[in-house]
C-alpha cells in the first residue's frame, strides 16, 4: 500500500486529495500546508491529517505530490528526492530552468518514479487518437481563459501555453530550430496574451496563442499532416479527423466525392472517433500509482517537464526581445 503525502492544500492540492482517495493500492497519509485558513478548509472537507512540517510528512510517505505555489515546489521536491520518495509534481515544475535541470538530475540519482502533471495528455479527446499516426506539419493551438482576479505574477506562457508546448513536443518529436514570440500585458505586470511560432528541424511549424483575458474559454488544437486534418477540442472533449481516401477505402465514412487534377477519384471523409468517458485526473493518478507499484514507465517524465519549461523559457525571452525592440 503506497502512502501518499500531498504538499499544498490550495485548489490544485484539493483536487489531488479528492482523487487520491479513490486510487487503488494507495492511502493518504496527510497533507502539508503552511496557511492555517487553507489547511482548516482542507481538514473540514476531507478529514485528513495536517502536517505543519515538511520533514515530518516526508518521513511517513512513499510518494509525494507537490501541488504548492511554483516558488515553493523546488525545495520540497528536492527534499523528497533526497529521501528517495516517488514524486508527482504539478507544472510549471520550478521557478527556473536551472532548478528544473537539478530535479532531472535528482530523479535519476534517487532512482524513483517521477511524473509531471501535464493533464492534457490524458484528455479523452487526445486519447481518441491513440490509433491514428500523428505526423504533423503544421499545428495551431488556442488556449483562452476568461479573466479571474488572483495571482497574475506568472506569465501566461507558464500559466497556460506550457500545456500546449508539452503537447506539441510530444507530437512532433523533432528538435526545435527557431522560436519567435510576442505578448502584451493588459491587466497585470506580465503578459496576459501571447503568441509563439515554433519551427522544428523536420519542417513542422506550431503556432500557439494563449490568453487569460478572453470573453470565453477555449482549448482547441488543429493538426495538419499529409493525410489528414485533425481537430481536437480539449474543453468539449471532441475530436474530428478529415482525410482524403480512395473511393474503395472510404467504406462507411460519410464523405464528399472529389476528382483530382490527374483524374483520380477521391473521397473527403469526416470521422469523429468514439470518445469514452474518463476522468483525466483519476486516470493520471491511477496510471502513476501503477507505474510505481509495478515498475512501469511514466507517461509524462521529469525530462518532458524540463523540455516544456526549456521551450517556454525561450518563448519568454523571444517575447521580451520583441517587446524591447518595438518599445525603442
Amino acid at each position: 500500500m503506497l502512502k501518499i503525502g500531498v504538499f499544498g492544500a490550495g485548489q490544485p492540492g484539493k483536487i489531488h486529495i479528492a482523487h487520491w482517495k479513490e486510487v487503488p493500492g494507495t492511502e493518504l497519509a496527510g497533507f502539508y500546508e503552511p496557511d492555517d485558513t487553507i489547511a482548516a478548509s482542507a481538514i473540514e472537507q476531507f478529514g485528513l491529517e495536517r502536517y505543519s512540517d515538511v520533514d515530518d510528512l516526508v518521513a511517513v510517505i512513499d510518494l509525494a505530490v507537490i501541488a504548492t505555489a511554483t516558488g515553493a515546489q523546488f525545495e520540497i521536491a528536492k527534499k523528497c528526492l533526497l529521501n528517495q520518495k516517488h514524486l508527482f509534481i504539478e507544472t510549471p515544475i520550478t521557478r527556473s530552468l536551472e532548478e528544473a535541470a537539478q530535479l532531472v538530475k535528482l530523479v535519476r540519482e534517487a532512482n524513483v518514479k517521477c511524473q509531471v502533471g501535464h493533464i492534457e495528455r490524458y484528455n479523452p479527446a487526445f486519447l481518441a487518437l491513440a490509433n491514428k499516426p500523428l505526423q504533423p506539419m503544421f499545428i495551431e493551438a488556442h488556449r483562452l481563459a476568461m479573466f479571474t482576479p488572483g495571482d497574475t505574477n506568472t506569465s501566461v506562457i507558464m500559466d497556460l501555453m506550457i500545456h500546449d508546448i508539452d503537447m506539441v513536443l510530444h507530437m512532433v518529436k523533432s528538435p526545435v530550430r527557431r522560436i519567435s514570440a510576442s505578448g502584451v500585458a493588459i491587466v497585470s505586470e506580465t503578459a496576459d496574451i501571447a503568441n509563439a511560432r515554433i519551427e522544428f528541424d523536420n519542417g513542422c511549424v506550431a503556432n500557439l496563442t494563449s490568453s487569460r483575458i478572453s470573453l470565453k474559454n477555449m482549448r482547441k488544437t488543429r493538426i495538419f499532416q499529409q493525410d489528414a486534418y485533425i481537430g481536437i477540442d480539449f474543453l468539449e472533449k471532441k475530436t474530428e479527423i478529415v482525410s482524403l481516401k480512395d473511393v474503395e477505402d472510404s467504406g462507411s465514412f460519410p464523405g464528399m466525392a472529389l476528382e483530382m487534377p490527374n483524374g483520380e477519384k477521391k473521397v473527403i471523409c469526416v470521422d469523429a472517433p468514439g470518445i469514452g468517458f474518463s476522468d483525466p485526473y483519476r486516470m493520471e493518478l491511477e496510471e502513476f500509482a501503477d507505474a510505481v507499484l509495478n515498475d512501469k514507465p511514466v507517461r509524462v517524465s521529469i525530462y518532458d517537464g524540463f523540455q516544456a519549461m526549456d521551450v517556454a523559457e525561450q518563448v519568454l525571452k523571444k517575447m521580451s526581445s520583441h517587446n524591447e525592440m518595438h518599445n525603442v
